[in-house]
């Protein structure tokens, strides 16, 4: 399993980072905390280590960190009764 850090803009929904730190757990910690540090003066600046078998499983089950917001409405829009 790898570790993920994504830094992501709430407002605007983007994406802006995304790091693969591999399997150390500790390490990738360290780094998550570091970052929070430096993007703490900024509310609206989200950091997020999340851990995955691969970047596709990432994608598939935190969708919203890649999609943007047409893509996640129409995936709603696709699940939800006629």
């Amino acid at each position: 399993m790898s570790h993920y850090l994504l830094i992501y803009r709430r407002s605007t929904g983007d994406l802006q980072e995304i790091h693969d730190l591999g399997s150390d757990r500790k390490a990738a910690l360290s780094y998550r905390f570091e970052r929070e540090q430096q993007q703490s003066a900024d509310p609206d600046v989200e950091v997020v280590l999340l851990t995955a078998a691969s970047r596709e499983a990432l994608n598939r089950t935190h969708a919203r960190y890649f999609k943007d917001r047409r893509e996640l409405a129409t995936d709603v829009a696709a699940v939800l009764p006629h």
